[in-house]
């Protein structure tokens, strides 16, 4: 599913345990203190897969807060060049 600039999968890690996945909508790497993740696994196990979609959204709304926007991407990209 979408949400924002994100994707959020939910899968299954063991029986009945969901967690989600979350990664750019672009799929550029999301950027937290200067390192790239191209995916987060997030959350905790939880027993539905609605309920670990509910908690990624809670985890992409702090980020957007907490920096902004994490769909900039840091001018650390054009000196590695």
């Amino acid at each position: 599913m979408n949400y924002g600039d994100f994707e959020i999968e939910s899968f299954e890690a063991g029986h009945g345990l969901w967690h989600a996945r979350i990664r750019r909508a672009d799929l550029k790497p999301v950027i937290i203190d200067g390192v790239p993740f191209s995916a987060l696994e997030v959350g905790f196990a939880w027993s539905n897969p609605d309920a670990a979609i509910a908690d990624a959204k809670s985890h992409i709304d702090r980020l957007n807060r907490r920096y902004e926007t994490v769909t900039q991407i840091p001018q650390l990209e054009r000196s590695a060049a």
